[in-house]
């Protein structure tokens, strides 16, 4: 390989298919490790032909690290996933690592958000309160630092969190967003999810919460 392949070669993968996912991670990173291109090192799982991982967790960490394990074994690279879901008091914390889910069609927007409007119809303001919830998990395998070879087992792995707490909606507001978005009002705030600017989003959000308290160890595997 060339010094510039070299240079520009992945670093660090992503568990996702969501660029948008990708692109707030690469944010998050500008600038923060040395001669780190996270244009060009910071990548996705299509990007290195990583494998897609079954979600079979009972939490969210436990998902996140399936993921993050997965592609890191498969890649040799530093891998970083996220799971994350809504938590809504009155039902016990469901529907949880089942959002996506929660009406029976995997990633039906729409079908999960009434349904849930549905269940929550004669539930009175005060008892409304509920929260996105957010796992993101570190894997480092033994090849980041030996230089061995792909399928090497991870030996480091760490988890953060982050919340973003709320009250639900007794109808969906705003267009951005996707999800349960247009149904939790973060406390302190009148606007939905949905009806803030990505900017705001990414500010209070459950996955930059739990991005940003994986950031030191994001770096140090990165050094």
């Amino acid at each position: 390989m060339t010094e510039t392949g070299a240079a520009t070669a992945p670093r660090l993968v992503l568990a996702t298919h969501n660029r948008g996912k990708l692109r707030e991670l690469r944010d998050l990173l500008r600038g923060q490790v040395p001669g780190l291109d996270v244009d060009t090192q910071v990548v996705d799982a299509g990007a290195v032909g990583a494998p897609d991982v079954a979600e079979t967790g009972v939490t969210f960490a436990e998902n996140s690290l399936l993921k993050a394990r997965a592609v890191a074994e498969a890649t040799g690279l530093v891998a970083i996933a996220d799971d994350s879901g809504l938590s809504v008091d009155v039902l016990g914390g469901a529907p949880g690592i089942f959002s996506a889910r929660w009406s029976g069609r995997h990633g039906d927007d729409a079908a999960n958000l009434q349904l849930l409007l549905d269940q929550l119809a004669d539930v009175p303001d005060g008892h409304r309160a509920a929260a996105f919830v957010c796992a993101a998990a570190l894997a480092i395998p033994d090849s980041t630092r030996t230089g061995g070879s792909v399928g090497a087992a991870a030996r480091r792995e760490v988890v953060e969190y982050g919340q973003l707490e709320g009250i639900l909606l007794r109808e969906p507001r705003g267009a951005g967003g996707f999800g349960y978005d247009p149904v939790l009002q973060p406390l302190g705030l009148d606007r939905s999810c949905a009806e803030l600017s990505p900017a705001e989003k990414n500010a209070i959000s459950h996955r930059g919460q739990a991005f940003r308290a994986l950031l030191p160890a994001i770096v140090e595997a990165l050094r």
